[in-house]
């Protein structure tokens, strides 16, 4: 009997429950979730300044009297990107609008903004900036060129030097000259890799010490470098013509191999080695070793057979 007066009894009570339950629970819920968003949140503390400095090389030829000099910035790098072009963008938007310096692609292909950055050559735009507050970074332009402005180097001798090497594809019969391709095998074109992606930013140049006391005859390597890659190419037929303009005293062989050049190249490079390269045909102890015409275009017919 007391267990159906129980089981009555829960019976009589299930007529008192609202059958509207589950929407009550769920006004509650959306009733406490609004209470809590009415709460402000507290506020996230601000990153802790992390200030650096910057010591740059200063010079402007327009001011009556102005002599080179550091000027020292500081810049929080909790505020700026990673790289020390973007210090330099920074300070030059948001502190000194005179410095001056070259900058284009941000990407390290142009080689614009090349400088002497901590004691080394290399690219602003892919030179990270040292973290450690406690160290100064200095900066100054390459060395040993002479200075437009601050950071700004004047490169026309280079470009001069560059010029002279006669860096474009040179035939024996230029009446043919864009009326087919100029096929290239495979193993041809695999002797160019490591030659035409220098981006002419003059940081192995500026680093030889060579080419420090005798730029005026020295081609350097920057230079050396695309004379080989134009020697080298098996579609130009000027090897000799190219060679002879390279045989005196000064253009080559003021090379040391020191290999500045190759440590300081922003592409990882190797200049000296293609220096080398020249020595060594000019020696006469290496040729051009590349594939005759007659035998490329004779392989290209035949591929070209069996495709069809």
């Amino acid at each position: 009997m007391a267990m159906i007066a129980s089981t009555n009894g829960m019976r009589h009570l299930a007529r008192f429950v609202p059958r509207n339950a589950n929407l009550m629970v769920v006004r509650a819920a959306s009733q406490a979730a609004a209470a809590q968003a009415k709460t402000p949140e507290p506020k996230k503390a601000a990153p802790v300044a992390q200030v650096k400095k910057f010591s740059v090389y200063r010079w402007d030829p327009d001011k009556s009297g102005d002599k080179p000099h550091m000027q020292t910035y500081e810049v929080d790098l909790t505020q700026c990107g990673p790289m020390i072009l973007d210090a330099l963008i920074k300070i030059k938007n948001e502190v000194d609008p005179t410095l001056t310096f070259r900058r284009s692609c941000r990407e390290g292909i142009c080689g614009s903004c090349a400088m002497n950055i901590a004691g080394g050559n290399t690219l602003a735009c892919i030179a990270r900036i040292d973290t450690d507050c406690s160290k100064t970074t200095k900066i100054y332009p390459l060395p040993h060129m002479y200075v437009v402005k601050d950071l700004v180097p004047d490169l026309s001798n280079f470009y001069v030097q560059y010029a002279s090497i006669q860096p474009y594809l040179k035939r024996k019969d230029e009446s043919q000259l864009g009326k087919q391709q100029l096929l290239q095998t495979k193993e041809d074109r695999a002797k160019l890799d490591g030659l035409y992606e220098c981006i002419l930013c003059a940081c192995c140049s500026t680093a030889c010490p060579s080419y420090w006391w005798h730029g005026d005859k020295y081609l350097g390597p920057a230079v050396l470098m695309q004379a080989y890659r134009w020697i080298i190419d098996s579609r130009d037929e000027a090897m000799g013509e190219r060679l002879d303009a390279l045989r005196d005293p000064y253009s080559v062989y003021r090379c040391h191999t020191i290999m500045s050049c190759t440590k300081t190249c922003p592409k990882h490079l190797n200049p000296g080695r293609a220096i080398g390269e020249i020595k060594k045909m000019l020696a006469g102890l290496e040729g051009k070793g590349t594939t005759p015409p007659e035998q490329v275009k004779a392989t290209a017919s035949k591929a070209s057979a069996a495709a069809h």
